[in-house]
This record gives structure tokens, sequence and C-alpha cells, in this order.
């Protein structure tokens, strides 16, 4: 849309048709501020497209694209044919990432924070071609849980994984296979469950053999004896707990309070061809998360979520630990924590670059990424917090919710290790089980 002057008009030539041109262009106007009253037409021109095809999995953290969805945010921010997909697997996102929305895949997805960057630098494609990726936002923190089957609940295993050591051990001498199942291999789950075993004296590497699952499947897997401990998100550590299957040892947020988890990741070619409406993409989904964000939203939340056509589940399933009650399932009861998932609070949706920055040192630390990585480079090239400073600006977000810097800093796990994201090398160093030597 060009934008419209108001400026110049001589009071000698003013006739009834020019006052009536005068007045349509000013409620024109109107109108755009009032369907975008955050400015997304601010630059003068709206979005180069209708829609966006974006993915999904049903994890609770995807809710900030289904909830734009339902609440027509996307038709807020000029992007009424904006598609939310439900994907398989992760697998099944990286493909129709891969494939691209003009060749029927997708342009988005709600996405492991690690994926991105293991497209981009073709870790994880077919022939190993690098796929340009950006990330946009975060989507969520906390709120994962790693989960342990029946059987171990004698251990009275918890934060401490060490205690499994001996059930481990006098299983594997049976002659049978300790199984940890993740949800894609460098992803989020697996450097929780990773970190969980190894800061407990497990090597993931050697102890065990992790498998992939996607997330839907984990309950019905672990049912069956095919897996001793699993981690991924909500809902389905509260529904393993639910239908009496197995427990929760620990939440992630217990492991490394307030983490980042899911991202907003887009096609890097896809956000060069059409900026506004990448932008706009980004307003409707930072708006979605506020939305999540609120307490009061959390039962309407839980029963969007649970719809046939988004996770197809029972609402309990959902909404229990969305509010920060948790059964772990093992007699213990937490009610009102503060480990409940935060789409908004405390910097959720900005995408830190040192956060990203450890999710590239753990994945050097398990052999995922090569140790001649040049982190800083990768993530400036994938992150692009750049775009959501401008995306806030444009939303009217307040100063106090924009952070100055993109480093959170120093962050401290649960069993004291700290990493420092200007020294990532000094924090492999410390750890003693991973890959790299």
């Amino acid at each position: 849309m060009k934008k419209i002057s108001t400026t110049g008009i001589s009071t000698s030539g003013i006739t009834r048709r020019s006052i009536l041109k005068t007045t349509a262009a000013a409620a024109l106007i109107g109108a755009v501020k009032t369907a975008f009253p955050s400015g997304a037409f601010a630059a003068g021109t709206g979005p180069e497209v209708k829609g966006v095809k974006l993915g999904f999995i049903a994890l609770t953290d995807s809710a900030p694209l289904i909830v734009a969805k339902e609440k027509g945010l996307f038709d807020k921010h000029g992007l009424p044919e904006t598609d939310v997909a439900k994907q398989a697997s992760w697998g099944a996102t990286r493909d129709n990432l891969v494939l691209g929305g003009a060749a029927n895949g997708i342009d988005g997805a709600h996405i492991l924070s690690p994926l991105p960057y293991l497209m981009q630098t073709g870790k994880v494609t077919q022939n190993n071609k690098p796929v340009p990726m950006a990330i946009l936002a975060r989507l969520n923190l906390d709120s994962q849980g790693i989960s342990v089957a029946k059987e171990y609940a004698e251990t009275g295993v918890q934060l401490d994984a060490s205690k499994l050591k001996a059930a481990f051990e006098k299983k594997k001498a049976e002659g049978k296979e300790i199984k940890a199942a993740m949800t894609f291999p460098g992803g989020t789950h697996d450097l929780w469950i990773r970190y969980w075993l190894a800061a407990g004296g497990i090597d993931p590497n050697k102890d065990v053999s992790t498998i992939v699952v996607p997330p839907p499947q984990m309950v019905a897997n672990m049912k069956v004896g095919n897996m001793d401990v699993f981690c991924v998100g909500e809902p389905w550590n509260e529904q393993l707990v639910n239908q009496g299957i197995g427990f929760t040892a620990a939440t992630t947020g217990e492991l490394w309070k307030g983490h980042p988890e899911k991202a907003l990741g887009l096609r890097a070619d896809w956000i060069e061809k059409n900026p506004n409406a990448a932008k706009a993409l980004l307003m409707a989904v930072m708006e979605a998360q506020q939305w999540c964000e609120s307490m009061e939203n959390k039962a309407e939340m839980a029963e969007i979520l649970g719809k046939r056509q988004w996770f197809n589940v029972p609402t309990k399933d959902v909404l229990g630990r969305l509010k920060g009650d948790i059964n772990y399932g093992n007699g213990r009861e937490a009610k009102a924590t503060d480990l409940y998932m935060k789409f908004w609070k405390d910097g959720a949706s900005y995408p830190f670059k040192s956060h990203d920055t450890w999710f590239m040192t753990e994945n050097i630390r398990w052999g995922n990424l090569p140790g001649t990585t040049d982190i800083k480079a990768l993530v400036n090239q994938v992150n692009r917090e750049d775009i959501w400073r401008e995306a806030a600006k444009d939303l009217g977000v307040a100063a106090a919710d924009i952070p100055a810097s993109p480093s959170r800093g120093k962050e401290t796990f649960f069993d004291g290790k700290v990493f420092d994201p200007e020294n990532p090398s000094a924090y492999l160093d410390s750890l003693s089980i991973k890959a790299v030597s």
C-alpha cells in the first residue's frame, strides 16, 4: 500500500468530489490502523504475501502458533491465509522445511532451537546440503520433562540420575538394552536427557542406547516397554502419569531454571523475499505469546490445544503443568510451582544469542558439530534477534520487556556447572563426560 498524503490540498480548489476522496482515504488509513493497531504498516507497506505455511508438533510449546491461528492474530496482522499444519515428527518438520512452502512443504515452524543450526550447517539434511535458516523468536522457557518407566520407581530417582546406575547395570548384565528416548539427535530433548544422565555419572554414548521417538508416540512406546527413560515436552509427561505408566524424575526447569526451549524458525530465503510478512508473522506470534502467558487464559488454552485438529488429548493432560501443578507420579505432588511454561515472562520470547551459543556448545560436546565450529559466526548467521527488536517496537512492547543485550550472561545448572557464553571452551573443559576430548 502506498502511503497516502493528506497534505498540500488547496482550500480554494476544494470540491465535493475531493472531500469524498479525502474522506475515503482517511477512512482507509483509519481502517488500517484499527486492524493493525501496533503499526504493522508503519513503513507504508504491508505483508508481501497473504499467508505463510507453518508446521507444528503436538507439544504445548507450539501454543503461540495455534493460538495465533485460533484467535485471528494472523488475520489481524495481514496474513489471513496462514496455515498451521501438524507434523508427524521433527524429521518430517526438517524435510518439509527443506522442500519449502512453494514445493508443498512449509516455510517455517515451531521448532527445536538447535535444529535450524543443524540445517544451516547441513548436519541433518540429505547429502549434507546446507539449508539457510533463521530463528526469529523463542517460543517458551521451561516445562519439558524427563520421565522414567514404572519399574524404576523403587530407585527413588529424581534430579540425581546416579540412582539409576545400579538398576541399569543389573539390566545390562541380564543382556537387556537400556533405551533412552528423545525426539531428535542434537535437539533440546536430546541435550536435556544427556545432561541429566551425564551429571549422574551415566555416559549417554556408552551406558545407554539413545533412540528417536516422535513426541506423540512416547507414552505408547513406554507402555509396551520400548524404553526405560525419555525426555519430551508436555503434555506427554503428564499423560504418562495420568495413565499410570511411568513417572517424572524431574522437569527440565529443575535442571536449568528458565532455560530456552522451542523457537520460531523460518527459511532464510522466505524472510529475504518477504521481510514485511516475516515481521507481521512475528508480531502475531508475539501477541499470542502474551495471551498464553496469562494465568487467566490457561484453561481455555488447554481446551484449544486438546482439540482433535491440534493435539487430540484430554484437557487434563495439558492443564496441570501449564499452571505449575506437577504430579510427578511417584508420590510427589507440587502445586502452583514456578516451573510452568513461560511464553512471555522473563524475556521468554526474545531469542538470546547466548542461549543458542549453549546449544551449539552442547552439540560440539556430543559430536554433532566439529570442535572447530565458529560458534559466534554461526549464531550471528541464524539468530535474527534484530527482527524481533523491530517487531517489538512496532508492537509497542514496553521497554522493560525488551532485553538490553543479546546475552543473558552466565548460566548455572543444577549440578553447579556454569556456562559463560563468552568462554564456551572453559565450560566444555569442566565437563567430565563428553564425546570430545
